[in-house]
């Protein structure tokens, strides 16, 4: 593969980079004629321990000494357009190629995973599984997307052009990306940044879900039209919902978002439905689908709903269907059974939405509550939880005086009229961020009982508790049970098939316990309430608020999924994306099929096939705990150092976040004008130490844990459990990637700062204290050696933004060193992140 990639990628990343200069623009030539003469000056300057500054101001010196400052800054500004231009070529070559650089059909795949079963006479045990079984990925409003909706349909039509080798169409692509602005000018609404991933939904997962059903189906010959799971494959959709934290979501975003899936998706059935009416022309069948495509035309553009959920249209299909096979031998009947298991795959639905809160903003409802009805809540949790339960109504939200408690009333009442309008897939569940004990669990499902489920003998709502930090991630075991044991809580979860799903946030357990412990605290929390799950009689689903780089739990999440073992339950795998990780592993009809089914794959083969490399014995273990344990010590130092929080704030570009105009969430939780460490969102967080090259959250002290047992001479005992288990591999694999992104010569210049020069060698120490622990566990002679192709693309785009890099680092140093903010400065840096970021394709 890597052969494949160096002629299909790097080479033409080459050939086709040159027609920017060509490119029919003012300044155009003459940016690109010394934007590789700064590339080089970078590497060089850096080779010899030069400053950004000095690599700037020296390149200006010798390529423009007597030209002024603002026109050596305005080339400043036209490099950091161009680079972010070669990003997009870069990211459409390989996108272009994808196929070629994977085996889609390999290892990993539906189709060799049904070989490997039929071979090994599991086939049988495979159909079983798939019957209960069921992937969810969840797109989330996560602002991490930096380019423009008229960007991506270039970027869509750039890759086909070059799938086509069309260079007379490349070219007219180029001069248009060349004119085309990559900046937002204003802050998207939530409904705006819905509409933006609704696009990804209706272009690429409605036909690779499908594609992928109707194949994995077909060859194992299930009919298509009555398959008793078509929740197999599911999408998820945060946009609209998800209020934790972003005071611009209301209840009517969230009912404009729903009306905007439901329409979404009858709009593909609508397409869907004409092509099927050109083949099915016989008698008894033809005029039935003409009545669907009318009644799906007045539903949609007339405003005349001739049907009000999935069941009515499928109940006119399947009238289709049998006067299809009646009158005409089932002529054509393939095409209507396809049609008919996607309307029962997407529904009236398209996406399932879930609404998301911060626990204390429940807290503060119930107190305001209590306080209307002149009730004191005070006491123990106990005697909180019974007071609690002991509510029969709500006041009159007129009575609430705090409008934003108003809106959360709302809410609830919301979720009601969505489920009468698109049914009760479209939003069936709860998600309480912070959650910290039972209580919080039930603040919400008394709300809902007392709103959404008034007067109804069931609660049409699961309540989903999200556990984040590594504190809250060991108390939820207890919190579970105490929770399965209440008989109100029983009771509810009895009428929702005795199963509870239970979100775990990595992205937050990176940030408050560092690499290795957040990973195995989650996994060993997955274990502990899988065993009080089984215990109570309920089967647990885990949701897992991953994004997209290795510090949030992402990198090779498949390699995670296949390794969990059978301590962990297995029935659904459910995990968050989001940015640019939906455009980069999703945004596809090929990449989106072949990470699906590698992520469904990983699920099956965890229940087909118990071996050594997924279960983990006692020893092992008790190795990678003491391993987490060590390294949380490490990381916990490093993150109460009186330096942590002033350098995210004054020195990394974290403040910037708030200005790139990509989302309309805040930086950061709190109200509060100083930065508090507790409410930083895991982006900005995530995304301040990628920009710097530093990435410390994906690998900081992992080196240190290693190093320790090193000096207890067993280093051998991690080298074996490297090469015997698979959990442990992609651990170690996903923070290879991290500090494969690190690059520490750009911020050198940090070590002699008075005040942050003593924190930048501690990040540096364990960056190189990390490389090297790691290549001697995994007996490398280089990080990532066992997969060079994605190595090899990591280093060709951070060869491509090293001048963005510099100039940032460049801007950042000069107000350091001068000591005063400057206008223009801070620009190069706000500017300069979106190349940056844009080419990590999964930095933050």
């Amino acid at each position: 593969m890597y052969k494949t990639y160096d002629t299909e990628v790097a080479k033409r990343f080459t050939i086709y980079n040159s027609l920017f200069l060509d490119l029919p623009f003012d300044h155009i030539f003459r940016t690109g004629t010394m934007l590789p003469l700064l590339g080089t000056a970078c590497q060089k300057g850096f080779e010899s321990e030069k400053t950004p500054r000095e690599i700037i101001e020296g390149f200006f010196e010798e390529m423009m000494p007597s030209n002024s400052e603002k026109e050596r800054t305005d080339l400043l500004f036209q490099m950091i357009q161009y680079v972010e231009r070669q990003v997009v070529l870069f990211d459409s070559i390989e996108d272009a190629a994808y196929e070629k650089i994977n085996d889609l059909g390999g290892k990993g795949s539906i189709k060799a995973l049904i070989n490997r079963a039929e071979s090994d006479h599991k086939k049988e045990a495979l159909i079983e599984k798939l019957k209960t079984f069921s992937v969810r990925l969840t797109l989330t409003a996560h602002p991490t997307q930096f380019y423009p909706g008229n960007v991506l349909g270039i970027i869509t039509d750039l890759e086909n052009a070059i799938r086509q080798d069309d260079i007379g169409r490349i070219n007219q692509l180029l001069q248009q990306l060349g004119k085309t602005g990559f900046i937002n000018r204003e802050k998207p609404s939530p409904y705006e940044e819905a509409v933006s991933l609704i696009w990804f939904l209706e272009n690429v997962f409605y036909q690779s879900i499908s594609d992928i059903m109707i194949r994995m189906l077909n060859r194992l010959n299930i009919p298509l039209h009555d398959w008793e799971n078509p929740g197999l494959l599911k999408v998820g959709f945060w946009p609209g919902g998800d209020r934790d934290g972003n005071p611009f979501v209301t209840h009517e975003t969230t009912m404009q978002v729903a009306e905007r899936l439901k329409k979404w998706i009858l709009r593909c059935y609508y397409r869907d439905v004409r092509k099927l009416r050109r083949r099915l022309t016989f008698k008894h069948v033809e005029n039935v689908i003409l009545k669907v495509e009318k009644g799906i035309y007045s539903t949609l553009f007339e405003d005349q709903p001739v049907y009000s959920n999935k069941e009515e249209l499928l109940a006119d299909l399947l009238n289709a269907r049998e006067a299809l096979i009646e009158y005409h031998d089932g002529l054509f009947l393939e095409l209507l059974d396809e049609f008919i298991l996607k309307v029962r795959i997407f529904g009236f639905h398209f996406a399932y939405m879930d609404m998301r809160q911060d626990s204390r903003k429940h807290d503060a409802l119930w107190e305001e509550i209590f306080e209307v009805k002149g009730v004191e809540w005070k006491g123990t949790e106990e005697e909180q939880i019974q007071q609690l339960l002991a509510v029969d109504s709500l006041p009159e939200i007129e009575r609430i005086q705090d409008e934003f408690h108003q809106e959360m009333l709302k809410s609830f009442g919301t979720i009601e009229k969505i489920h009468e309008s698109n049914g009760e897939d479209v939003l069936h569940r709860y998600i309480i961020s912070n959650c910290q004990s039972a209580k919080h669990l039930l603040e919400v499902f008394q709300l809902a009982k007392l709103t959404l489920g008034k007067g109804k003998e069931n609660l049409p709502l699961d309540v989903v508790p999200l556990f984040e930090t590594i504190d809250d991630l060991a108390e939820a075991p207890e919190i579970m049970t105490y929770l399965y044991r209440l008989p109100a809580y029983q009771k509810h979860l009895a009428s929702r098939g005795n199963k509870q799903t239970i979100m775990l946030g990595f992205s937050d357990g990176t940030k408050d316990g560092g690499y290795l412990k957040a990973n195995w605290s989650i996994l060993r929390a997955k274990e502990e309430m899988t065993r009080v799950s089984r215990e109570n009689g309920i089967e647990v689903v885990f949701f897992d608020g991953r994004g997209g780089p290795p510090a949030r739990g992402g990198g090779n999440m498949h390699n995670f999924y296949a390794s969990l073992g059978e301590r962990v339950e297995n029935t659904e795998i459910q995990v968050t994306i989001q940015g640019q990780t939906i455009s980069a592993n999703y945004g596809k009809q090929a990449s989106c099929t072949y990470n699906f089914e590698q992520l469904l794959s990983a699920g099956l083969e965890n229940h087909l096939y118990s071996d050594s490399e997924r279960n983990l014995t006692e020893d092992q273990r008790a190795l990678i705990e003491e391993l987490a344990n060590r390294g949380y010590e490490s990381y916990k130092a490093f993150k109460n150092h009186p330096k942590f929080v002033p350098y995210l704030e004054h020195v990394t570009p974290l403040k910037y976040f708030g200005m790139t105009n990509i989302g309309s969430r805040p930086l950061k939780r709190g109200k509060g004008e100083g930065l508090k460490f507790e409410d930083l969102r895991a982006i900005p967080f995530v995304g301040s130490w990628a920009q710097m090259k530093q990435n410390i959250p994906g690998y900081y002290g992992v080196g240190a844990a290693i190093a320790e047992m090193e000096k207890e001479n067993r280093v051998d005992e991690l080298k074996e459990l490297y090469q015997n288990s698979l959990f442990f591999r992609t651990l170690l694999g996903n923070s290879m990637q991290s500090l494969n992104k690190c690059f520490y010569p750009a911020t050198s210049y940090l070590k002699n700062n008075e005040e942050y020069g003593e924190f930048w060698k501690l990040m540096f120490q364990e960056y190189e204290r990390s490389v090297e622990k790691l290549k001697k566990v995994s007996q490398m002679e280089e990080l990532m050696g066992d997969n060079k192709v994605i190595k090899t693309s990591i280093a060709i785009r951070e060869r491509i933004v090293l001048p963005l890099i510099t100039i940032q680092q460049y801007a950042i140093q000069s107000m350091l060193e001068d000591g005063k903010s400057n206008e223009v400065l801070q620009r190069l840096i706000l500017r300069s992140m979106f190349g940056i970021i844009n080419a990590a394709r999964n930095a933050a």
